[in-house]
């Protein structure tokens, strides 16, 4: 009785102030527990399982498209430039200022070293949403694959504060010389558990926080719209910038765009991570001296949410 007790407790409540935010600190579990975790509770976390109200289906780690070496780099790149469009003009990733904001405060930085940033993602909103809070944030953008010339447009905008790395960078294995709260902007989803974990400890092992903000959830609402993807890439290609006839061949002549944002649209939401199975990859890190708070927060009127994960040395005090 007492263990089952304790696992509801340990459960993420809802915000009492409309149900549409959960969140759970998780401060200090890791600090309980020893550094060497054992590989039965690592495997668990391999394992995940659909839970009432988090997840409609099993985790199914199915390929994207974009995810795959040989994949055309053009095509790739005109995937992402949607993806950041989408982002930007709706504003999907608004809830995550103050979020993102209150962990450079506690941990006493203002460099973002952004991971797997594909098209830019949110980071001019990000940083104008922190400058008008008062904070002068830093971002680099890197990736596995870079989109250079979306990363060079993004750093056109605020030349002093958006730099980017041009040599791909792999989440799993960041060099230790580069410095600064790591982002995960709706890309944990591409990692196995495995895979994500080591993203994690990467962290820990270098002392940096990390944020993980996902927008992917396994929610039927949010799959069945996924399924009209390639109308969306029709509306929205006019107007997007630059222009270019590449991107107009490959969505209106050769569809090739339209159909790998609805591929990799539809396995992002069933490859995504509920707010447990987050906690457990978490807790299967190891490191005795960071705190970790998992949760969701909603996405305005619409039936979306953010979730997230945010790690954090203990004591203010990140390297």
């Amino acid at each position: 009785m007492r263990d089952s007790q304790n696992r509801m407790a340990n459960m993420p409540r809802p915000c009492m102030s409309g149900g549409t935010r959960f969140s759970q600190s998780w401060r200090g579990f890791q600090r309980a527990a020893d550094h060497h975790v054992p590989d039965e509770s690592a495997r668990s976390c391999n394992r995940f399982r659909p839970e009432f109200g988090m997840g409609f289906l099993p985790r199914l780690h199915l390929f994207e498209l974009e995810d795959l070496d040989w994949f055309p780099h053009v095509i790739r790149n005109l995937a992402t430039d949607y993806l950041q469009f989408i982002e930007t003009t709706f504003k999907l990733h608004q809830p995550v200022a103050p979020l993102l904001r209150r962990a450079l405060e506690r941990s006493a930085m203002t460099q973002v070293l952004d991971l797997c940033s594909g098209g830019g993602g949110p980071i001019v909103d990000l940083f104008q949403a922190l400058a008008a809070a008062g904070m002068n944030a830093r971002f680099t953008l890197t990736d596995k694959y870079p989109n250079l010339p979306a990363f060079r447009r993004v750093a056109a905008l605020h030349p002093s504060e958006v730099t980017f790395i041009s040599e791909p960078i792999d989440a799993r294995a960041v060099p230790p010389e580069l410095t600064g709260l790591r982002t995960v902007f709706n890309s944990f989803h591409h990692f196995r558990p495995e895979d994500g974990r080591a993203v994690l400890r990467c962290a820990v092992q270098a002392g940096q926080p990390i944020a993980v903000f996902e927008i992917p959830e396994r929610s039927l609402v949010t799959t069945i719209l996924l399924l009209l993807t390639p109308l969306y890439v029709a509306l929205a290609t006019p107007f997007m910038r630059p222009f270019r006839w590449s991107r107009l061949f490959w969505t209106y002549v050769l569809p090739l765009v339209p159909f790998v944002c609805w591929w990799d649209g539809l396995v992002s939401q069933l490859r995504a991570y509920t707010v447990p199975e987050l906690t457990c990859l978490a807790r299967s890190v190891g490191g005795t001296d960071y705190e970790w708070e998992v949760g969701r927060v909603g996405i305005g009127v619409t039936p979306g949410h953010v979730t997230y994960l945010i790690g954090l040395r203990s004591g203010n005090n990140c390297r």
